[in-house]
């Protein structure tokens, strides 16, 4: 019997190991990537921001093998490291014991993917060839190659893996009536940095932390990398007295720097040309709905659900698609009249929840994480948490840590606990007295009501 075949368009992240997920379930996979191979093309110019890798996403690459590869990459993060304005610098766990998400470079877990995909004698790739349409009724697809000649299939299925813009999910908002599409730009751009190693490959900075300058409106983070140095992203409003559109001038940027980030200016001789050579690219949030054509098409990873970066979880988000996708795939035999609508009514929700708890997180990361009363009131979950494990669980350690628990079910968590801290961050005298049977009681009644 002649094997069925996948198309998948985008060859990034997602498509990469979706075409590894689906060769390995039996079909042939053909990959349509708009960009060169980044394997072979010299200076090539991607995203490169650094990624956060945590237990959804260490899920699937263990289901696929590749968890040994990646960790050979991989760099444990075991909390943030705050640089406050006045020099102070704190650390804030994000979990217990060895926890930690895990810091890796874009370019290097998409390399590392496509050459796992690609070593499957079912997968194809090809590079430079972009989606031009989809004509659904027909299930087909046309792409156009390098030296602008089309190519046509009619797959027996087709992914959109092809990112937060994706062309494929456009020919399904431009061919419905019925196609719910929301767009949502923060006011805040963002900017790639650098802080070099040190003599011998050394690390400027603790190596196991993300670091973080929040500075209310904006703020600047740097994950480590493994030859020593960080890559730094700049996070700040594009509009306004304090945004991009002031930073005009090595003039402006360089007291700029000097006054917000002075413990980070000298780790950085570079940051003047790093910061007018690279772009300034947007933040955008996408949700839509359907996410499916019937046993035909699916949306995935971004193009169903582009998130911001500001939980660390749109690739690990992306991966857990590609797991639950699969599992529906054994669960129903191949039935893709059965797996497409499950598959939508699992992800759906879970994608919508982790955008929101990404915007939630910016106020967190940015603000928050100064502010004396949310360190309390991170201290006095911790605490709770440890002596009721079951029955509180950090927000951030049920998203990072927990991937039984659903995106949907963390969000609602979360929301039903900050309400209780709320209440108990109002008691009188709660700053000096919070380790006592009175905050006890207090919150165990209040998750059992």
């Amino acid at each position: 019997m002649e094997k069925q075949t996948a198309a998948i368009a985008g060859g990034g992240l997602v498509g990469s190991m979706l075409a590894l997920y689906m060769a390995r379930a039996g079909y042939n996979v053909e990959v349509f990537e708009r960009r060169p191979d980044m394997r072979t093309t010299q200076g090539y110019q991607g995203r490169s921001i650094n990624l956060a890798l945590s237990d959804r996403g260490w899920l699937s690459l263990k289901e696929l093998g590749l968890e040994e590869r990646i960790r050979e990459i991989a760099l444990p993060m075991h909390g943030r490291m705050l640089h406050q304005p006045d020099g102070a610098v704190t650390f804030q766990p994000y979990g217990k014991g060895e926890q930690a998400i895990y810091s890796v470079s874009r370019s290097a877990i998409n390399m590392a993917l496509m050459d796992a995909a690609e070593a499957h004698p079912s997968v194809t790739f090809h590079f430079e060839h972009r989606c031009e349409a989809v004509q659904f009724d027909q299930r087909q697809v046309r792409f156009s190659g390098p030296d602008g000649s089309t190519q046509t299939r009619n797959p027996n299925l087709l992914f959109g893996a092809d990112g937060a813009f994706s062309a494929t999910r456009l020919s399904k908002q431009l061919g419905s009536d019925f196609f719910q599409y929301q767009q949502y730009y923060i006011d805040c751009g963002y900017k790639e940095l650098h802080i070099p190693a040190g003599p011998n490959g050394t690390f400027l900075l603790d190596p196991n932390a993300l670091h973080i300058w929040p500075r209310g409106k904006f703020m600047m983070i740097a994950l480590p990398n493994p030859g020593g140095d960080f890559t730094c992203t700049l996070f700040f409003p594009f509009e306004g007295p304090r945004g991009f559109n002031t930073l005009t001038t090595p003039e402006v940027v360089k007291p700029f720097f000097e006054e917000h980030f002075a413990d980070a200016v000298p780790l950085m001789p570079t940051f003047l040309e790093d910061f007018f050579r690279n772009p300034t690219s947007s933040l955008v949030t996408v949700k839509c709905f359907p996410w499916v054509y019937q046993d035909w098409f699916g949306l995935i990873g971004d193009a169903a659900h582009a998130i911001v970066p500001f939980f660390g979880q749109g690739m690990n988000c992306g991966f857990e698609d590609c797991r639950v996708l699969n599992g529906l795939v054994a669960e129903h035999n191949h039935n893709w009249s059965a797996i497409m609508p499950a598959y939508e009514d699992l992800r759906k929700p879970d994608g919508d929840a982790i955008a929101d708890l990404a915007i939630q997180n910016f106020e967190e990361m940015s603000n928050r994480v100064a502010d004396p009363r949310f360190l309390l009131q991170k201290k006095i979950e911790a605490w709770f948490h440890d002596r009721h494990p079951d029955a509180w669980i950090p927000a951030y350690t049920q998203v990072a840590f927990s991937p039984q628990i659903r995106y949907s079910e963390a969000l609602a968590n979360g929301r039903r606990q900050e309400a209780i801290m709320q209440e108990v961050l109002a008691l009188p005298g709660i700053e000096h007295d919070w380790q006592t049977e009175t905050v006890e009681r207090l919150m165990q009644s209040r998750i059992e009501s």
